[in-house]
């Protein structure tokens, strides 16, 4: 049987997902237990298990504990992936953005956000501060002034977090060139 490309790492061995390991058990075994496939990604950090942890230590509270929308926290996620070039994170969140109220044609106008009638001014409060975090590496007096005056402290790390955690998410998929079906539609909308 040939390997579809969801079956191959990029420049590491992808783990077996159905790897017994009690190191691997914790992060596999939540999507083995709720009839998922481990994602590749998950495959590949399981190289250095004590790394997977400390990966999703992060990356779950920044998805399911935190009090922001989740969809404004998918839509920083997937400019940061339009921003740094990391398809696999845009495919990987793609569905879940949608899920979460961001429609498909806010997804297609995202590299013209600034133009766009697509998007609510909370939303372009949040786009602003992820360009920035993304192309400048911090944010400016005066963008930040317009986020703190609408969102609390805690929402502003939470949001901040989510936009630097995803830049550094990308900087690890695209260093570990993890594969993406190119002929996938939902690639279309996402170059900046």
């Amino acid at each position: 049987m040939s390997e579809s490309w969801k079956d191959r790492g990029g420049r590491l061995p992808l783990v077996a997902a159905d790897d017994p390991s009690p190191d691997l058990a914790a992060v596999f075994d939540v999507f083995r237990e709720g009839g998922h496939d481990v994602p590749a990604l998950y495959r590949t950090l399981g190289n250095s298990p004590a790394m997977l942890r400390a990966w999703t230590g992060l990356a779950w509270p920044l998805r399911n504990d935190a009090t922001t929308s989740r969809g404004l926290r998918e839509l920083i996620i997937m400019r940061v992936a339009q921003l740094t070039g990391a398809a696999y994170e845009w495919l990987a969140h793609h569905d879940v953005a949608v899920r979460h109220g961001i429609t498909t044609d806010q997804l297609t106008e995202l590299a013209q956000w600034q133009r766009s009638g697509c998007f609510s001014d909370e939303e372009r409060d949040v786009l602003a501060m992820t360009d920035e975090i993304t192309d400048k590496l911090e944010v400016s007096d005066a963008t930040w002034a317009v986020a703190s005056a609408r969102f609390s402290p805690g929402e502003l790390v939470e949001l901040t977090l989510t936009a630097a955690y995803y830049c550094c998410v990308s900087r690890v998929l695209r260093t570990l060139r993890m594969p993406v079906d190119d002929g996938d539609a939902r690639l279309a909308s996402f170059g900046r």
